[in-house]
């Protein structure tokens, strides 16, 4: 029996011995456990602070959110009743009150749209165009490169257009912000027009006559042959012609003949006075080029993307910024494209106009005159003594231009390379043509 009890004695002994050791074990481990559940618990919330940061940064960067779908759309809107969802809108001026006389009165509803880029310095040009556009059932919308509106007021329809001021900016540069297609898509056709064009043989009217009955998305009017400045033989216009698709040449390095496929001798409108149609123009819009840069600081290792992307507390080495900008604002580059937006066939749905034609005066007022120089990135008149070598504007912007172009080119080789499920349509009979200008 006394055998029995120091056996049952030493067992207990040796079961609180060890859990003692466990329960020391276990002590020892919490603080280690604590440290590992905060640090798990700050990756957690800093991953959920950047996709919370990075979520938001998309919608201010892509307001319409043009790439996601309808349903996803319909979802930001379902907690209004469906009646009262205005997916459209336009550019109509409307009046502030309506009278008892005024009520009588119909609202004119205009079924397309003229935008033009002006400057003052071409202002008896931009109303010689306006007039022939006015009788043709058209909204006017003026984008003001050189902030100069007031000059503009002694004009009858001034106050019956759209007046947009931004300084020194691109008519792609305001396209792109100021013509999406949900706002402009209550008009059949839509003209991005420079200021430089003489319209005496030209009247809107026919010309969207034949524009629908031979069922082209894109096009753009002729040019008389003794315009100052022909930059492609396909804008030429032919006398006999009514319209062309394509063009034939056997001189120079690009052979153009009924093989061709594309540009530049088919499927091609230039870029000063194209004409789309609803639907081409809401595939135009997406291919003016926006540049979203997210960026970090050199000092950032690899959880930066996690740990401080997001935070604004300058203890951090690291840091994210977002830079935006319609970076390719000259469009070079975009013309050569545009027939992927026209619907169908390139071939026959993008043409020239002949009997409505037009003349390029050639006139170049955007940025200044040749003889107006910038120096250390600020636009200067003429002046006798300089401390730093002058630069001429206008090659600046064509340096700048020539280069969008090539940067145009990278961009469309890398989307058409990484976009595994596109497929080229013209792919299959495609010619080796260079993409120049």
């Amino acid at each position: 029996m006394t055998a029995l009890k120091s056996w049952t004695w030493l067992s207990k002994s040796r079961n609180l011995i060890t859990n003692k050791g466990s329960n020391g074990l276990k002590m020892k481990q919490l603080p280690f456990m604590g440290i590992l559940c905060a640090f798990m618990l700050f990756i957690v919330y800093r991953t959920t602070n950047y996709q919370h940061h990075h979520t938001k940064m998309e919608t201010r960067l892509n307001p319409f959110n043009a790439e996601k779908g309808s349903t996803d759309a319909f979802s930001r809107v379902n907690y209004l009743p469906h009646g009262i969802v205005q997916a459209r809108s336009d550019l109509e001026l409307r009046p502030l009150w309506f009278t008892s006389s005024a009520s009588k009165i119909k609202v004119s509803s205009h079924q397309n749209l003229l935008a033009i880029p002006v400057g003052i310095k071409q202002k008896e040009n931009v109303n010689a165009i306006v007039q022939k556009f006015l009788s043709g059932n058209f909204t006017i919308m003026l984008f003001h490169y050189d902030s100069n509106v007031d000059g503009w007021q002694d004009l009858e329809w001034s106050n019956k257009a759209i007046h947009i001021i931004a300084e020194n900016q691109t008519k792609w540069w305001f396209a792109k912000r100021f013509l999406h297609p949900d706002v402009v898509s209550t008009y059949d056709y839509i003209f991005i027009w420079d200021e430089d064009l003489g319209v005496a043989n030209f009247h809107p009217g026919r010309y969207l006559k034949i524009m629908k009955a031979e069922g082209l998305e894109i096009s753009q009017p002729a040019l008389d042959p003794d315009s100052l400045e022909i930059h492609h033989k396909i804008t030429i216009r032919k006398r006999s012609k009514k319209f062309h698709r394509r063009i034939y040449d056997n001189r120079g390095s690009v052979r153009c003949s009924d093989a061709s496929q594309g540009p530049p001798c088919t499927g091609w409108v230039e870029g000063m006075a194209p004409v789309f149609s609803r639907s081409a123009w809401h595939c135009a819009w997406h291919l003016i080029q926006v540049n979203l840069l997210f960026t970090y600081s050199q000092f950032c290792p690899y959880l930066c993307l996690y740990l401080c992307s997001a935070s604004s507390d300058q203890n951090y080495l690291c840091k994210a910024e977002w830079s935006e900008k319609n970076d390719l604002v000259h469009g070079w580059g975009m013309d050569m494209k545009l027939g992927y937006c026209a619907q169908g066939d390139r071939t026959k749905k993008v043409g020239v106009i002949d009997s409505e034609y037009i003349v390029h005066q050639g006139v170049q007022t955007l940025g200044g005159a040749s003889s107006r120089k910038v120096k250390n990135n600020v636009l200067e008149e003429p002046v006798q003594k300089r401390r730093s070598p002058e630069v001429d504007v206008r090659s600046e912007i064509r340096r700048q231009s020539t280069l969008e172009l090539q940067v145009f080119k990278q961009r469309w080789e890398k989307a058409a390379r990484e976009d595994k499920e596109w497929v080229d349509p013209y792919m299959r009979n495609r010619k080796l043509i260079p993409l120049g200008r």
